[in-house]
């Protein structure tokens, strides 16, 4: 089921306001994630890695980054066997 393959898109959405949106989303087919992994995976600390190495907070951080400094939105949606999608809203700036 799992042949390795992400796929990784970005697009503009309405650029015709004077702030438009980017969309960026990260999507696999790989083995998905329970819904109790899904609901709590932006929670800092959160492993299902503990004792393995895992200090639970790169989805943390990349929430931060993407919330606070970008001023964006982050989900993930997430289905057992059947893979998951990040997806990732942020305003366009001017330069």
């Amino acid at each position: 089921r799992n042949d390795g393959n992400i796929e990784i898109s970005a697009d503009l959405i309405s650029p015709e306001l004077s702030r438009g949106l980017i969309l960026l989303r990260y999507r696999d087919k790989g083995i998905g994630m329970p819904e109790i992994v899904r609901s709590r995976i932006f929670e800092p600390f959160f492993t299902t890695k503990r004792g393995q190495g895992g200090s639970g907070l790169g989805m943390h951080v990349v929430y931060n980054l993407v919330t606070q400094l970008l001023k964006g939105s982050i989900q993930c949606v997430s289905t057992e066997g059947v893979g998951t999608e990040i997806i990732i809203q942020i305003p366009m700036r001017s330069v």
